[in-house]
């Protein structure tokens, strides 16, 4: 009965391992997301004035200034960026980050002429950055956005510069100029924005700054019939949780308001984010909402009203950020941002991990060989626990005619023939359980190298040999699962045949149903279970031949 117990719960266990496998498989497709294509001009007939933040401070000192009369003739022609790492667009009209492309990370692999875009504003995708200042004296309201100027309509980072400025400039009266200067740096896909306010007035000058990013729910990766999709969505730091996700139906059911010293807000998808990161050092207030009758996601946060004396030049910044998941990088943006490279609840296990299979790529520059060393590595560390696994299937194996002796003479008597057949496992010093142990004891590492594989940007698009140009998406000629059906083949071989004979015409299946599913895993991951299945091959035949010679 026990044995008839345990082989139920494998059973069990592997199916749901298989389908979990089953439903995470579009995890694994083809990573060259379908960019939306950029308009070759952004216009708008009016400004984009929809949900900007409504304040009020707190023991405001003075009488709300009024703006210009005289028309504004600043010109509405979009502004472009370019840096060793980022594309930018910005649109004068609130100085908005309409547009953004990563040069360094191609849309589609070996075209470089086509980079990933990730913020964007067509008619069919809006995904903007918004920030601007509103409270007593700001400039952005409800009904009108400031039409900033500036030098030129094209900058560059040229080769060798370190930062570049770009100052937005508008005259809110004229004793009050107010500069918005964007900040890029070389390597960076971090964008300072700061506000300079100069008060060349008799009054004291109050606003609040405020960022948003502001989203509809397109997906950018293709839906599938059966598979769960990489998470889309927000993320924000919150007292109570250091990572806090939330899809966009949970956004549309209830709309999250918090207070943190520092934090972030952030818009998540596969491989890559946006994050609005405020200063580190003010308790800083954040809204996530939908908009009202339409399909229109804000992730929002205002800092404390900065108050600028007459005479004086106030100043207020905010980082956003637009790149990949690297977590070396995030670690160092604010505290938790590094947690949007989501490996579940094993990241204690998954971050180690990388950090290895980061280290080893450094040393030998290919990830496919980091993948083979580092599964190398994991199973030299479980050696012990796989040879005790090992042992028990041998000898399992050694006894297996004794046991379907057994299942002939007492197939009937269930009853009689559990306790023959523990019998049996006490003669011959045999413990059923001693292959399940140290097998469950490598699955929370494997499930972690799961993750890592499958969440870590650096193998998007990433070379192994030969005809595998791209680890992050299936192998194009099937060449490494159809390796892999073979080696669960063999393994199976060496492994003690079940005595129930539906369970073993299962485990026959396996190979067959596993080789299948692998067909659409990334080459990445199929490549670490050959290398682990190869190994075991070879661990396992010894100790079996060993143990059969020893008898």
């Amino acid at each position: 009965m026990k044995m008839d117990w345990l082989r139920t719960s494998l059973i069990t266990a592997i199916a749901l391992l298989s389908f979990l496998l089953i439903v995470r498989w579009n995890d694994f497709q083809e990573r060259n997301q379908p960019a939306v294509a950029p308009q070759a001009s952004i216009t708008q007939s009016a400004p984009d004035t929809a949900d900007i933040p409504q304040v009020t401070v707190a023991d405001s000192q003075n009488t709300e200034i009024g703006v210009p009369s005289t028309p504004n003739t600043t010109s509405e022609q979009l502004i472009k960026v370019t840096t060793d790492t980022l594309q930018v667009t910005i649109n004068p009209r609130g100085g908005d980050l309409v547009h953004i492309a990563l040069p360094t990370f191609f849309a589609k692999i070996n075209q470089p002429d086509q980079p990933f875009v990730l913020l964007n504003q067509t008619d069919q995708h809006t995904y903007i950055a918004r920030s601007g200042l509103v409270g007593p004296n700001g400039t952005d309201t409800n009904e009108t956005r400031p039409l900033f100027a500036s030098a030129q309509q094209n900058y560059v980072l040229t080769a060798g510069q370190e930062e570049l400025q770009v100052d937005l400039v508008y005259q809110q009266t004229p004793e009050i100029q107010i500069t918005k200067r964007f900040t890029f740096r070389s390597g960076s896909h971090l964008i300072d924005i700061r506000y300079l306010i100069a008060n060349n007035s008799q009054q004291t000058w109050q606003g609040v700054f405020y960022g948003q990013i502001k989203r509809d729910s397109y997906d950018p990766n293709p839906s599938s019939a059966f598979a769960m999709k990489p998470f889309l969505g927000a993320a924000t730091s919150t007292n109570d949780t250091n990572y806090l996700k939330l899809s966009f139906s949970d956004i549309a059911d209830e709309t999250l308001v918090h207070k943190k010293e520092g934090g972030w807000v952030a818009m998540v998808q596969h491989y890559f984010l946006s994050a609005w990161v405020p200063p580190q050092d003010l308790v800083n207030e954040f809204k996530l909402f939908k908009q009202k009758n339409s399909d229109m996601y804000f992730l929002q946060f205002t800092s404390p009203a900065l108050t600028v004396a007459p005479g004086t030049v106030g100043e207020q910044s905010a980082g956003f950020y637009a790149g990949p998941k690297d977590i070396r990088t995030l670690e160092t943006i604010s505290p938790f941002l590094d947690l949007t490279v989501d490996y579940s609840f094993l990241w204690w296990i998954a971050k180690p991990l990388f950090y290895l299979l980061d280290g080893i790529h450094g040393l030998v520059g290919n990830w496919g060989v980091a993948i083979i060393l580092l599964t190398m590595l994991i199973k030299a560390l479980f050696y012990l626990p796989s040879a005790a696994s090992y042992k028990s299937m041998a000898k399992m194996r050694k006894i297996q005619p004794k046991m379907l002796e057994l299942k002939e003479r007492y197939g009937d008597d269930r009853q009689k023939f559990s306790a023959e057949m523990m019998k049996l496992y006490r003669e011959e010093k045999v413990n059923p359980f001693g292959g399940c142990l140290p097998i469950l004891i490598q699955m929370p590492v494997f499930l972690a190298l799961y993750w890592v594989l499958m969440e870590s940007v650096e193998l998007r698009q990433a070379p192994f040999i030969l005809w595998i140009e791209d680890l992050s998406v299936k192998d194009p000629y099937f060449v490494l699962p159809l390796i892999m059906g073979a080696t669960m083949w063999i393994q199976q071989k060496l492994n003690p045949t079940p005595p129930d004979p539906m369970q073993a015409k299962i485990m026959q299946m396996m190979p067959i149903f596993f080789t299948f599913l692998f067909l659409f895993f990334p080459a990445g991951l199929v490549l670490y279970w050959v290398v682990n299945n190869t190994l075991s091959i070879t661990q396992q035949y010894f100790i079996t031949k060993s143990i059969e010679k020893a008898g």
